[in-house]
């Protein structure tokens, strides 16, 4: 069963700079952590909910690439 994906009314501010940087290339928490000045820990959850409604996948442990942006409707990215 797919999960339910977010629409751009579903995203704060992290949200929307996570998949900013996310259209850049891949990414880990750590990155994240560094170029958004938040807490690692906080960079995880909030791609935790970005892999939970598929629109990143997690390439390997702590790392992670865009694969549909909640920004634009129906925009995948290959």
């Amino acid at each position: 069963m797919r999960s339910v994906t977010l629409s751009g009314d579903d995203l704060n501010d992290t949200d929307r700079a996570i998949l900013a940087e996310l259209e850049r290339g891949r990414v880990t928490p750590q990155y994240l952590a560094s170029e958004l000045d938040i807490s690692r820990p906080y960079a995880s959850e909030r791609l935790k909910r970005l892999l939970e409604h598929e629109h990143v996948v997690r390439l390997a442990p702590g790392l992670y690439e865009l694969e549909n942006d909640p920004r634009e409707s129906g925009s995948v990215t290959e």
